[in-house]
């Protein structure tokens, strides 16, 4: 699977050093301040749109009504990640609006936290670990406020504070029904059993453009004892969201920049008016063709992280405009597809003998929405359907504006995680010198032609990795832009200025898999996120499997633990070594293969590691994780009144005063 042109959640490098400057040509805007938020193990940032003031009106309206498009899914996402997410956040709001409250009393400003937290992560559990969290100020407080808000919902303290409603968005128990066992709304009264034999009867092996059957349902059982879906469609569920989103698209379907955009969007309109999937692989077969617009955009059901199961897709949205000058990095990558595909390590079996229609390029986020809001990916790889990658190509994007954002926020702190995880000043100078730039070459191969290589065998289910899908697809794409990020090839074509270079990725990436990441995991829990358990798997294997050669070394200093790359030549063939092995596993099935990687390398935390970084990290008073609010696209008048003669990219810097304001204007549900 790939989060929407492979919508993934890197960990940008960007994101973990403070002071190392930005390979971008985009010149930071004195004294804006990227940082305008931060609470619990959160921060929430604002970005800029470089290029939107050079687009034309035509553009800008595009723009303006796909990010209105956009934003009208939003409470569909939130109604996906569990049931009663909107009934919490419609009382919350309630209260945040309220009259007559001492908002100065200490138990408000921790009520305010968990107001922050809940819109951060669309919803009751976290957006990351996936696990509940709770309010710190105590049941009866909030009782009081929900009393003082002139909310009356039964049941609701429970939902909030009991731990055993609702523990984990998406279960990740070995033991037990992972559907039962899961917040997520997207199956009831059924089991994984019921489901995994619904959808057998279903799937057909030797279709050569196999429908991506459940992507877009829920799955029920009736009072019958029957097992059905029930579409997200318009005259479905979710259908006053859907008729909103196609309203503006329809709109945006009339200014669109040339043909293919509008067919593209005809048809997207056409698929949420149906349900039909094969509608859907349509729009996407028309969509992916559109390489000459300037303006771009993401909106559906797309990506499966979120189900145990791996088959249900959440919504997002996004939309973007094209940086012309830095997709010339991609463009040349792209342009190369074929031979990185005939040069991977892998077994030649599991290669595309003609790679098709890889579409890369940089671009500059204009609006997040769904599941890519507040939290968002760095790069995007789509569609995610294997056929449709094999027979007409994907498109893979690198997303400037956030990394770069990223990069500036980080140099408004004091201080870094680089020196404290870092062995010594060789390894922060390497990291200063190429760090940001190595990252994002890494992306970019990663995404624009990572999740596009190699091929499933015939009669092999895309569907056929199950739970560990996500995180084995993960692994291989990051794999293979590891491989090459090291390759000659790569100074060749004139991407990587010098061939020592690379070795700023390599040591941080060993670092943040084997350490830095588990910053972000509760004491006491398992690596359970698909992109972590990724980078755990790939430098926890590396780590092991070279440990004769002592490819990477474990070593102490001050009482402290680093992990040293000690053979970067070695570690690159252990890279490719892994990369076969992934790859044959996804491209034969082998769901027992699969299996074993990731609960052998990529779940376990040593815990007294684990505790040694957690208080290290915590010393520095930074904040693990990252989102963004959007810019305001507003229409600006004309002295009729009525004529819209421009738009404008407002930039607010408030985080609750923009979540209200979508509660208010995008509600649908």
């Amino acid at each position: 699977m790939n989060r929407f042109l492979k919508m993934m959640t890197l960990t940008s490098t960007a994101a973990l050093l403070a002071g190392c400057a930005s390979s971008s040509e985009e010149a930071k805007t004195p004294e804006f301040k990227y940082t305008i938020d931060a609470f619990a193990d959160l921060k929430v940032m604002r970005y800029q749109i470089p290029g939107w003031e050079n687009l034309s009106l035509q553009q800008k309206e595009y723009a303006y009504h796909l990010a209105e498009a956009a934003k009208f899914g939003r409470d569909i996402l939130w109604d996906q990640n569990c049931k009663d997410n909107l009934r919490v956040r419609h009382a919350v709001e309630a209260i945040l609006q309220a009259d007559g409250i001492d908002t100065e009393k200490a138990d408000y400003q921790d009520f305010l936290v968990y107001a922050k937290r809940l819109f951060f992560s669309n919803g009751i559990h976290h957006h990351y670990a996936e696990d509940k969290f709770f309010p710190a100020c105590s049941k009866e407080y909030f009782a009081g406020l929900l009393e003082a808000a002139g909310v009356e919902d039964e049941g609701l303290l429970d939902v909030i504070y009991n731990p055993e409603v609702w523990p984990q968005r998406r279960s990740t128990r070995t033991d037990g029904d992972l559907v039962a066992q899961s917040a997520v709304n997207f199956y009831e009264g059924v089991t994984r059993e019921e489901v995994e034999k619904y959808y057998a009867g279903l799937v057909d092996p030797t279709d050569p453009e196999p429908v991506s059957w459940g992507l877009n349902t829920k799955v029920v059982k009736g009072k019958d004892g029957k097992v059905r879906e029930l579409p997200w469609k318009i005259g479905g569920l979710y259908s006053p969201a859907l008729e909103k989103i196609c309203e503006e698209l329809a709109k945006a379907r009339e200014v669109a920049e040339n043909d293919i955009q509008k067919r593209a969007l005809g048809l997207l309109i056409d698929y949420y008016s149906t349900g039909d999937l094969k509608k859907w692989d349509a729009f996407n077969i028309e969509w992916v063709k559109d390489t000459l617009g300037t303006v771009d955009f993401i909106n559906g059901f797309i990506e499966d992280y979120n189900d145990p199961l791996g088959r249900k897709a959440s919504w997002e949205g996004y939309v973007n405009i094209k940086d012309f000058e830095a997709s010339k990095r991609t463009e040349i990558l792209s342009a190369n597809a074929q031979w990185f595909e005939d040069n991977s390590p892998v077994d030649p079996r599991f290669k595309k003998t003609t790679v098709k229609g890889v579409s890369a390029k940089v671009i500059n986020a204009v609006c997040l929405a769904g599941d890519s809001y507040p939290s968002t990916p760095i790069g995007i790889n789509l569609p995610n359907a294997d056929w449709i990658r094999k027979e007409h190509g994907s498109k893979s994007v690198t997303i400037a504006n956030i990394t770069h954002t990223y990069d500036y926020a980080a140099q408004e702190l004091p201080t870094s995680t680089l020196a404290e995880f870092a062995y010594d000043k060789k390894e922060i100078e390497l990291a200063k010198k190429w760090g940001t730039l190595a990252d994002e070459i890494h992306t970019d191969l990663h995404e624009c032609l990572g999740h596009g290589s190699g091929q499933l065998l015939p009669g092999v289910s895309s569907t056929a990795m199950g739970e560990y899908a996500s995180a084995l697809e993960e692994a291989r794409a990051d794999l293979f832009g590891l491989y090459y990020t090291a390759d000659p090839k790569m100074v060749e074509l004139g991407i990587m200025p010098d061939p020592e270079a690379y070795k700023a990725e390599y040591a941080n990436y060993i670092r943040n898999g084997l350490m830095v990441q588990f910053t972000r995991v509760e004491l006491g829990r398992p690596n359970t996120e698909a992109h972590m358990q990724n980078r755990k798997l790939i430098a926890e294997w590396c780590y092991q499997q070279g440990a004769k050669d002592k490819v990477i070394v474990k070593k102490v200093k001050d009482g402290k633990t680093y992990f040293v790359v000690r053979d970067y030549e070695k570690l690159r063939g252990l890279f490719a070594q892994l990369l076969a092995e992934i790859q044959r596993i996804k491209s034969e099935g082998d769901y027992e293969a699969g299996k074993a990687l990731i609960e052998t390398y990529a779940v376990h935390i040593d815990p007294q590691l684990h505790k040694e970084v957690k208080q290290r990290y915590e010393a520095l008073n930074l904040k693990p994780y990252g989102g963004f609010i959007n810019p305001e696209i507003q229409p600006v008048y004309a002295e009729d009144g009525t004529t819209v003669i421009d738009y404008q990219a407002v930039y607010t810097d408030d985080y609750l005063g923009q979540m209200l304001l979508y509660g208010s204007k995008y509600a649908t549900l």
